[in-house]
This record gives C-alpha cells, structure tokens and sequence, in this order.
C-alpha cells in the first residue's frame, strides 16, 4: 500500500508483518539475551538484547507509527522513560513541570535529579505569562501534562511549544491520560511525547511499560545511546503485551470516553459533588483548547479520567472504599474501572511541597464497563 493508512490500520499492522521464518500472524516474543553471530562483528541485525530485540523492535516501529513521530523508544515504565529523557541534559540545566503533575515525576525531580545538578521549577501551565517569565530564567526543557494529574488541567501546546522554543528549550509533553488516538502533541509544536504505557496504550493492567517518541534524529539518536547505556528496556514479553493492547487502543479509547461523560453527567446531579474536573465540561477552563487539541476523526474526545470533590478527606475515603464495580487501586487506563484518593494514593509524595491536591479529591479512571452499571456502582457508595 502507498496511500498512508488510518490510526486504527496502523495499530494493527504497522512493525507487525507475518513471521518470515514460520508465516505467524503474530509477532513472535523473541525471549532471548543474545544472539548467534555468523562471524566476529557479522550478525542478523542483533547482537544483545539490551541494546535491541526484535520485538521491542516492532513495539517501537508501531508506537512512532501512532504517534506520526520517526522515532519511537522503548522503556521499563514510565518513569524510567522520564529519567532518562532527563539524562539528556547538563548539570545546571533548568525544568520546567506543572504545578498540577503526577507525584512520581514531582518526586523524581525533587528528590533524585537534583542531587545529580539539575534545577526544576514548578508552574501553572495555564498561566502562559507565569511560563515565559521562568522560561525566561534560562530554562532547557518544558515537561508538560495535558490533561494534567489529577485536576485534569487543560495546556495549550502549540502555545507552551512556541514559548519554550522562543528561548531554545526543549518541549516534551506526557500524554498519557490522552493516548495518541485523541491527542499528538508532535503535531502541536512539542519536541518529544512520553507515555506511561502501562495505562492506556497497555490498557488491561497486566504490564508496565513506558516509552518516548520524537522526530529529532539528534534527539532521538542520544536517547537509544542512553537507552542501551542505562538498560532501562521492557523485557519481550511486556513488549508483546503492549502490541496486544495497541490493536484494540481506538476501540477501547472511544468506550472509556463515553464512559466518562456518562460518568460526569450524573454526578452533576449529585448534591455532595463541590466541584467536577473534566475537560469535556463546555464551563471548564480551556475547553475550547481541549476540542481543538483532542479528538479523533474531527470529533472532539475528551478522554476517560474524571476526578470530582466533595466536602471533606472523610467522605472522599469512605466514597473510595464502598465502590465494588470501580476497585480502589492505583494506576489508570485499564478496561477496568478504577477509584482512588489521590492525596493519599498517586500523589503523596507532594505532602509538604505546597502543591498539595485537594482533600476532598476522587480520581476515577473510567474503564469500558457498561456506563449505567458504573453509575449504579457509584450511587450505592454515595448513599
């Protein structure tokens, strides 16, 4: 075929060719540490399965794919892909992270990176002149979430992207609460995109997973040299997971956004419910970025996570704990549906930071269950 190829062709065929050697439809996983060469420095391609392996291979080919990106890079988590896209800076290097952002890359800035020279800076992301004031402040990269964790914040990427390059920083930008299917931020301006793929890319909680993506060769050569260098690889079988989950991605990503504007419309009816944090809410702030930025096929979506807030710590955790269809867990993005308490669970390690997330928060990761049934679900543990 020459004609490019839509999301959902991409995600099942792109990297994934039959087996030549047996015809298999499926890409085998290739559980090897090395590889037999033909003579010293002459083999097939792979030599150690830290530095490749075929079905890392055809992961990364696929993920680059979706992402419309050249490159796409494999790693252990999430949080693994983060350290080491950091690892492409300097001591005395300066970043940029949300003021609203997942506790563990607070923390792996916080308490980690800086102790190897590199200097961080929290700030409202909404806040376009907050941004260029600490861009301004010799700043080499701009790590943004949109939607943000957990208040689900919307960023405007082209113009965070503009701003950033204004002063040569780099923009990289985790899209994990979005997935490529409804948002890519390479076509937004942004210089790399990470992913926990662990969530929705995986989407069945059975892997953990992270990844990178760029068009930069420079970028994306240092990024392999360090990928190798520290070995933060997903094994092959995760990697053959993820595959797996990446066929289905459009599928599934169209039931959890459903899902979730079910999800809100009923809780707007919900005298205990303060506050709703959604994008799809036409009052929320940055919605109308949210339908340019996010969707698929021209039809905005504004993604499967919710979060709301009621009045204390107290009936958070005891609406956390009475669900039985939404389990109590941390992670999100799995076809399942999932609840937690966010300044309890996922962002702990903020306490003491000022940043600190609401008390009366709940973060809900709607799965593709059926919608009345998770209302149900929810009305029981609001009674």
């Amino acid at each position: 075929m020459t004609d490019p190829i839509r999301f959902e062709t991409a995600a099942i065929h792109v990297g994934q060719d039959p087996d030549p050697a047996t015809g298999a439809a499926v890409v085998p996983i290739y559980q090897t540490s090395t590889y037999v060469q033909e003579a010293v420095a002459k083999h097939k391609g792979f030599e150690y399965s830290r530095t490749d392996n075929p079905t890392r291979r055809a992961l990364e080919t696929c993920l680059a794919s979706l992402e419309g990106s050249t490159h796409g890079v494999a790693f252990s988590s999430g949080m693994a892909a983060i350290a080491t896209l950091a690892l492409t800076l300097r001591s005395g290097d300066r970043v940029l992270i949300p003021d609203d952002v997942y506790g563990g890359t607070y923390r792996l800035f916080a308490k980690v990176l800086t102790q190897l020279g590199l200097d961080f800076a929290t700030v409202d992301m909404a806040d376009l002149d907050a941004v260029r004031r600490e861009l301004a402040a010799d700043a080499a990269m701009l790590l943004a979430e949109t939607p943000t964790n957990p208040l689900l914040k919307v960023l405007d990427l082209r113009a965070l992207s503009d701003a950033a390059h204004e002063v040569g920083a780099v923009v990289a930008v985790d899209n994990t609460f979005a997935t490529p299917y409804i948002q890519r931020p390479l076509e937004h301006g942004a210089d790399v995109v990470v992913y926990s793929a662990t969530k929705y890319l995986g989407g069945h909680s059975d892997l953990v997973v992270g990844s990178l993506a760029t068009s930069d060769d420079a970028l994306a050569e240092r990024l392999r040299y360090l990928q190798n260098s520290v070995g933060a690889i997903p094994g092959p079988f995760d990697a053959w997971l993820l595959l797996r989950g990446l066929k289905t991605l459009a599928v599934r990503m169209r039931a959890h956004c459903a899902g979730a504007a079910r999800v809100v419309e009923w809780l707007q009816s919900q005298e205990a419910v303060q506050k709703i944090h959604f994008p799809g809410l036409p009052g929320f702030p940055n919605h109308e970025v949210a339908a340019r930025q996010m969707s698929a096929s021209g039809e905005p979506l504004f993604g499967g996570m919710v979060s709301f807030e009621v009045d204390s710590m107290e009936r958070a955790l005891q609406i956390c704990e009475r669900t039985k269809l939404f389990f109590l867990a941390e992670s999100l993005g799995g076809v399942e549906s999932l609840i937690e308490h966010p300044g309890q669970m996922t962002h702990l390690s903020l306490a003491g930071s000022g940043m600190e997330v609401p008390e009366g928060l709940v973060r809900l990761s709607v799965g593709i269950e059926h919608p009345d049934d998770l209302i149900a679900d929810l009305e029981q543990a609001f009674r």
